[in-house]
């Protein structure tokens, strides 16, 4: 029987060296090992990379062969692309548990040591050497390159007080303080954003990636360690910061290309996957699949837009946050007016603007206009977008014998207006909608919807798009929307008239 047939409860029974070898063990490279627990779960048809949507076709036949291939790994990506996610995960193609001689500081292999320490031991003990079981999780290390790394973090250093206690010369391995590279022994070790790694510390790799040899102060020590390298980096043409030195990069054998979710669908999977939604938010608010299709279409516009810096991307925790304070927004609304339940509401995109500000790195011109009108034309670009998916292109319509926008146009061309508060009750959100002349008929006509919330929702989009097409005005203020004839918004800026939005005061409004 070998070790691998074994339950864990057995392995972890096994407490010595003359037991394992009994048991049948047998040692593996750790790329050996990932390769052949590989092999396992694609002829079973498991899922090697559960949660990790929109890579099917692409990146994960790439890591895949990679592993198959058994080599060491950079995923090329900018960021939000589910990078190190995908590194992370490579821990689950590793055998549940290792033996390896206890107490050694490199978890050595017992049947192939690599310190001194243990071969020490092996050598004094013999069969009876004790040995120690190492869980999968803890073969795993991650390092987030900064430009104050040295190589003593990485590979090590001479430890002054370690000799001067065992009396032994700086030649004698025993005096090293290992890095955390040699600690990662058997394992996965991971370098998150390579570039930032000064150029001296990346070319001390190397040796490590290619002979398995370590310098330290001099010192030359032949350490064949067993590593599965996996890098991160942003696209050279991103960073300024620096780049990876072409002898290092020669050195790694695969680097896969990551990217963005190509379609809506995918950004809502993961979205959904990852947003943290509090149980009483799910049952306060009441979500549409439309309004999750706007938070990814905003992220989409965003990826396009001149103001946004395409090198540096748009990661997707722009939409994870985004949905995350969508909820939120309506979530504040219905506390605020002590409802018990609410719809989402268009209106509630714009209580996003605080996380996609964080989110995008400017241009110049971006940085020009500020980051909170970017925002908001992002998400009026969103709004514009998949308005088309649902009504009629307004550009034809206009030419065409019956106008379906023609009805609400009058009604604002007539001199009405309507302004939206962004805390108003749901009553006051029914009465004001069904107020405009033609929006509700309009709605009936040419959309489908569930219940009568939904289809609240989509007049208020309706709304909003229609503006976005300029049929009629839209100004922002400062606690919610207002919607106009055309010219007159042209002719009136935002802020310059101060409304009164107190509910319990019909008189403090100007009529619709």
């Amino acid at each position: 029987m070998t070790y691998s047939k074994l339950t864990s409860t057995e392995l972890l029974g096994i407490r010595t060296l003359g037991e394992l070898k009994k048991a049948g063990y047998q040692s593996r490279s750790i790329k050996q090992e990932l390769r052949d627990n590989l092999i396992e779960k694609i002829t079973s048809k498991q899922n090697v990379f559960p949660g990790i949507w929109g890579y099917e076709e692409t990146v994960i036949p790439d890591v895949e062969r990679a592993i198959l291939s058994m080599h060491n790994i950079n995923f090329l990506g900018l960021r939000g692309q589910a990078k190190t996610r995908i590194a992370r995960m490579m821990v689950n193609l590793l055998d549940e548990y290792i033996p390896y001689v206890k107490n050694s500081e490199l978890h050595d292999d017992p049947l192939a040591p690599l310190s001194r320490y243990a071969k020490d031991v092996l050598a004094d003990q013999g069969e009876q050497t004790e040995i120690a079981w190492l869980h999968r999780d803890e073969r795993y290390t991650e390092k987030l390159a900064t430009p104050d790394v040295s190589v003593a973090d990485l590979i090590g250093d001479v430890d002054p007080i370690k000799a001067a206690t065992l009396k032994l010369p700086y030649s004698d391995e025993r005096v090293i303080h290992f890095g955390l590279i040699p600690r990662s022994h058997r394992g996965i070790f991971v370098i998150n954003e390579l570039p930032d790694l000064q150029a001296r510390i990346q070319v001390a790799l190397f040796n490590i990636l290619q002979e398995g040899d370590i310098q330290i102060r001099g010192f030359k020590l032949r350490l064949p360690l067993d590593i599965q390298f996996v890098f991160t980096a942003n696209p050279e043409d991103y960073t300024n910061r620096g780049s990876i030195v072409t002898p290092l990069k020669d050195r790694i054998e695969s680097q896969i290309v990551t990217h963005y979710p190509k379609t809506i669908e995918t950004g809502k999977r993961i979205t959904e996957q990852e947003a943290v939604v509090k149980p009483e938010q799910k049952q306060l608010v009441r979500v549409n699949e439309l309004v999750k299709t706007l938070i990814e279409q905003i992220a989409f516009e965003a990826r396009e837009s001149e103001y946004v810096d395409s090198k540096s991307g748009v990661s997707a925790r722009l939409t994870i946050s985004a949905y995350e304070s969508l909820l939120s927004t309506a979530e504040r609304r219905a506390l605020i007016n002590g409802e018990s339940s609410t719809y989402v509401r268009i209106s509630d995109l714009y209580g996003v603007v605080s996380a996609i500000c964080g989110k995008v790195e400017l241009v110049y011109e971006g940085e020009v206009e500020g980051p909170v009108i970017v925002a908001q034309n992002l998400i009026g670009k969103a709004i514009r977008t998949q308005f088309l998916n649902f009504f009629p292109d307004p550009e034809k319509s206009k030419k065409s014998k019956i106008n379906p926008y023609a009805k609400v146009v009058e009604w604002f061309s007539a001199g009405n207006e309507m302004e939206l508060p962004a805390e108003m009750t749901d009553r006051e959100y029914i009465a004001r909608l069904k107020t405009i002349d033609g929006l509700d008929d309009f709605v009936d006509m040419l959309s489908a919807y569930s219940d009568a919330q939904e289809k609240l929702f989509m007049m208020e989009f309706a709304l909003h798009g229609m503006a976005e097409f300029s049929l009629v005005g839209k100004q922002n203020l400062d606690q919610g929307m207002k919607f106009q004839d055309l010219v007159s918004s042209m002719f009136s800026g935002p802020g310059e008239d101060d409304y009164d939005f107190d509910q319990d005061d019909d008189d403090d409004r100007k009529p619709f």
